[in-house]
């Protein structure tokens, strides 16, 4: 792992699974994302909030065999321990799963060294959810004045 001055800023998602199905279609598209550079994968862990409440973390064979995730093995740095696997399973319903990604924005990783270099730091951050983003776009949109004349 580098040093924290050569790091690109490193988020995490939860990504949940209603009941417990997973296509595996997505995860290719992680693969292609870690092997062009763009993103880091650091830690990788699946987990699932049992009908009563309880969460349990998951080991890729649990997820069975209808979805190759052999590419995945090994890739746990160990960053995520059992309270952060709670904590993600607050976060699900009962009965559904989910993987936990913790990542590093390789494509960032310069911009921030340059800033880190004059000085800056990252103070805050945060995701806007895309339907929160569209709602907005289209509330801008709808109060736009529209253009053109008035017929008589």
């Amino acid at each position: 792992m580098d040093s924290v001055e050569e790091m690109g800023p490193v988020d995490y998602l939860v990504i949940e699974f209603p009941g417990n199905r997973m296509t595996g279609e997505a995860f290719p598209l992680l693969v292609d994302l870690s092997d062009r550079g763009i993103v880091r994968i650091i830690d990788l862990a699946f987990v699932r909030k049992e009908n009563d409440g309880s969460v349990v973390a998951l080991e890729l064979s649990d997820l069975g065999d209808e979805i190759d995730l052999t590419v995945f093995e090994g890739a746990s740095a160990g960053v995520l321990d059992q309270g952060d696997i709670d904590e993600a399973g607050n976060a699900l319903e009962p009965g559904n799963s989910a993987a936990v990604l913790v990542y590093e924005n390789l494509w960032a990783a310069p911009l921030a060294r340059a800033l880190r270099r004059g000085g800056a730091q990252l103070v805050a951050s945060g995701r806007i959810p895309v339907q929160a983003l569209l709602a907005s776009l289209d509330a801008t949109e709808d109060a736009a004045p529209r253009g053109g004349s008035a017929a008589a």
